[in-house]
């Protein structure tokens, strides 16, 4: 599935204006996301493809880098990677857009890339693989 690179566009480009509350979901359970960061990045790749039989690859991509602060997260980091497990599972963060004086709730679908964390917070890298708004 493509991703509507216009409207992500748009929501980077309000996001840089406004600050956006963004919220990650695990099981039941939402964390405030700080620091949230929406970039289109170029991948390795030369043409549209099938990552590993894994993950669909385009030429780009979009990508969201979050900090959390609440550490109760960690657990469940490892459940929705890649590595520890055989496939990605999807995790879902929400945010209020407005579009023309409307506030639009918008979902990102992501996977989780990869994590780091410090005593003061989580560093989450994730991969947007759909939004619908």
């Amino acid at each position: 599935m493509t991703l509507d690179e216009k409207l992500l566009s748009k929501i980077i480009e309000i996001h840089r204006s406004q600050n956006l509350d963004f919220l990650i979901h695990f099981e039941n359970i939402k964390y405030n996301l700080d620091d949230v960061k929406i970039v289109k990045t170029s991948t390795p790749v030369s043409k549209p493809t099938l990552r590993g039989d894994v993950y669909f690859s385009d030429t780009f991509d979009f990508k969201m880098k979050a900090t959390v602060k609440e550490h109760s997260i960690v657990p469940l980091l490892s459940k929705s990677m890649l590595g520890p497990n055989t496939e990605f599972q999807e995790l879902k963060i929400t945010t209020n857009i407005p579009f023309e004086n409307l506030q639009k709730n918008t979902t990102f679908y992501v996977h989780l890339t990869n994590s780091m964390q410090n005593s003061s917070h989580i560093e989450l890298n994730m991969r947007i693989i759909r939004i619908n708004s």
